[in-house]
């Protein structure tokens, strides 16, 4: 009796040190207004969500910058691993002890290439966002040590989010782009990949070892792509077949880079299958529609902004889109249980939970 009681006190206290583990874990978002959590808001640039009726269901029920009615990605992830919401790099409250739970250096308008989202002036491109990395990493060792910094870096989880606005804002931005006189669609998706992988390497080299990369979602099914190119509400063709020659190539770079390192660093998740759900069965989820947007105007509410002039719907929880081009709280609820508790249709080579399993019993 007395040993097993024993037993159960070290089970208890391995199973507290686990769960403090997990507590303690750092996250980090790079990518675009999918993931931004509000960097946009210190810059100079048409790409932001600063402004009433974005944030109407947040917590505080005022814009924060995130592209959403409340919650993000990033933020449905922190909550479900037990950890605060990560603030954007350029905030001024990410000091001290705040830089311990992470960093978002995600920013609106950004693509893999730096000629994606030029007409937003001031957005933070990708290499820039890998510079603040650094820079953090820097700012962490004077806070912790190098050593500890190292390993808070080794053992975060990291998301990355690129790729769509390379297609919907430079190839297809205008019907003659300078990007699509220079390549055939398949050319630059080859394009495209070879540049992610130097990112992803980079990513790499600055000490990321857990790092879930999304592919792009149905990018011809969100409702500013309808309002533009659908007459029955049928999804925009030829960008669906620009995510449906991506998302495998991002697959097979991501398997090669895995197999070059020796180890699954990267973890594809598999954006386009996630909402393509809810997409084609919208009541399934419990929305009552995937092809109009809850904020915006014009044709499926799919054209300019969402804005405190647009329509506005009373129920955001029964549309799959906030606005043209992101998904509402309740999509990006689904979209995140997918990531952790999804089959290998939607996360290759595993699911969050798994990671975070195997990584509790190291």
């Amino acid at each position: 009796m007395h040993t097993i009681f024993v037993s159960w006190v070290v089970l208890g206290l391995l199973a507290a040190c686990a769960g403090r583990q997990a507590e303690a874990r750092a996250f980090f978002v790079f990518g675009d207004s999918l993931v931004d959590n509000g960097n946009n808001d210190y810059l100079a640039t048409t790409a932001r969500a600063d402004s009433y009726p974005y944030g109407i269901d947040y917590p505080t029920h005022r814009p924060t910058g995130r592209f959403s009615n409340g919650l993000n990605i990033p933020d449905l992830i922190s909550e479900q691993i037990g950890s605060e919401p990560t603030l954007p790099y350029l905030s001024p409250q990410l000091t001290g002890q705040n830089l311990l739970v992470g960093a978002n250096f995600a920013s609106a308008g950004i693509g893999i290439l730096n000629d994606t989202g030029i007409q937003f002036l001031n957005i933070i491109r990708i290499y820039k966002q890998l510079e603040y990395f650094q820079q953090y990493q820097t700012r962490v060792s004077a806070l912790v040590g190098p050593e500890q910094a190292q390993r808070l870096v080794n053992e975060a989880l990291i998301l990355i989010t690129l790729g769509g606005n390379d297609f919907v804002n430079n190839y297809y931005l205008l019907p003659f782009s300078a990007r699509s006189r220079q390549f055939s669609l398949p050319d630059y998706v080859v394009y495209l990949i070879s540049e992610y992988r130097k990112v992803l390497e980079r990513l790499y080299e600055l000490g990321a070892r857990k790092v879930l990369v999304t592919g792009t979602g149905p990018l011809g099914c969100v409702p500013a792509e309808l309002a533009l190119h659908s007459r029955n509400g049928e999804c925009a063709v030829e960008l669906q077949r620009a995510a449906s020659l991506f998302n495998p190539q991002l697959v097979d770079m991501i398997n090669s880079l895995n197999s070059q390192f020796g180890s699954d660093a990267f973890v594809a998740a598999n954006a386009y299958e996630m909402n393509m759900d809810f997409v084609s069965d919208p009541q399934a989820y419990g929305f009552v529609t995937s092809k109009i947007a809850c904020c915006g105007q014009g044709p499926y509410n799919g054209i300019g902004l969402c804005t405190i002039a647009s329509n506005l719907c009373p129920n955001r929880d029964l549309y799959a889109f906030w606005d043209p081009f992101h998904p509402s709280e309740k999509a990006n609820r689904i979209i995140v249980q997918k990531i952790f508790t999804g089959s290998n249709k939607y996360m290759n080579p595993m699911n969050l939970s798994t990671i975070l399993a195997l990584d509790t019993k190291t």
